[in-house]
């Protein structure tokens, strides 16, 4: 019998609603580039975080670089992002949290509330998968809800 309910739903599940579960579905940049540049590309493409690579290898993950991170390393220092690199602001890969295809939405949401971290790798055997966002994951947790509702729903009124 298939599992239904927002308990069995998978990060993986995650990826695939987003249209996100093929090689280079993330955005990234390197260590090199200047946080100006990177905040260039999070603005263009309205995210809040960038996965840094180590340099020539788009699958190994050096770091993250976030909103957060622009706000407290560059702006509240009074540093210049056109020429601070990523690598000197980044959250190195020894620090980072991550997730794997295969983690429940709901693990993923208590590690991310936990941690106070809005943006989360997805990392699987071969290296970097995608990321994900508290936004994800709550709209996942949320159409979870809605179709639960609506088996309730048809099962009460015959319909099952």
């Amino acid at each position: 019998m298939e599992e239904h309910g927002f308990e069995s739903t998978t990060i993986a599940d995650v990826l695939k609603a987003k249209g996100k579960s093929a090689d280079g579905s993330w955005l990234w940049c390197t260590m090199d580039d200047t946080v100006y540049n990177a905040v260039e590309s999070m603005t263009q493409h309205n995210v809040g975080a960038l996965v840094v690579v180590k340099p020539g290898e788009q699958k190994s993950i050096a770091g993250i670089i976030t909103e957060r991170d622009y706000l407290r390393k560059i702006i509240v220092q009074g540093r210049s992002s056109k020429s601070t690199k990523v690598g000197d602001i980044m959250t190195e890969e020894n620090k980072l949290i991550t997730v794997t295809p295969d983690t429940k939405v709901l693990r993923a949401m208590q590690l991310m509330t936990d941690n106070r971290i809005r943006h989360i790798p997805v990392i699987d055997e071969n290296g970097m998968m995608g990321m994900v966002s508290i936004g994800d994951v709550v709209r996942a947790v949320v159409s979870e809800h809605r179709e639960e509702l609506d088996r309730l729903n048809a099962y009460i009124q015959g319909g099952y």
